[in-house]
């Protein structure tokens, strides 16, 4: 598990965030997280093939033929899908490899801080970006309750 120090370094440090899995659909979760990012001062790379653009950001096909450094690359894939983007991650110089909630691949995470990156693995970036700079509040999480319907409103 990594650290609140880890953490708070990469998401201090590290700005330019490949997006593997980035949906062009508002609704998915990769597309929240990416808005979320660039709302908050990160550069955001898509990369899918399936698009020639999302949220106003050029989107590539894959990790090498982005032409910029990156420091993020974040996985919305299969813990099974992973170990080609580590490989992909290691050759294009990345600092961190980063697999969203509920992806882990012991594996390739050893693979990829082998050759020298950092791993985080079974976290959502955007979520731990707002319980680390502030933010959860907005959303209600601190209220102890945490879900997608609206509450029930009695008239009396």
């Amino acid at each position: 598990m990594t650290d609140i120090k880890t953490l708070r370094r990469i998401l201090t440090d590290y700005k330019r965030v490949a997006v593997v899995g980035l949906s062009e659909d508002w609704s998915r979760p990769s597309n929240f997280v990416a808005k979320y990012l660039l709302e908050h001062g990160f550069e955001v790379i898509p990369v899918n093939p399936k698009y020639p653009s999302i949220l106003g950001q050029t989107c590539y096909p894959d990790l090498a033929s982005i032409p910029t450094p990156v420091d993020i690359v974040d996985l919305f894939q299969r813990a099974d899908r992973v170990p080609p983007f580590v490989d992909d991650a290691i050759a294009i110089g990345a600092k961190v490899v980063w697999m969203q909630l509920g992806i882990v691949n012991e594996e390739a995470a050893e693979k990829a801080r082998a050759a020298g990156l950092e791993v985080v693995m079974d976290r959502c970036i955007k979520i731990e970006y707002a319980r680390l700079f502030g933010g959860l509040n907005t959303i209600g999480v601190n209220t102890g309750v945490i879900s997608a319907q609206r509450p029930v409103v009695f008239n009396r």
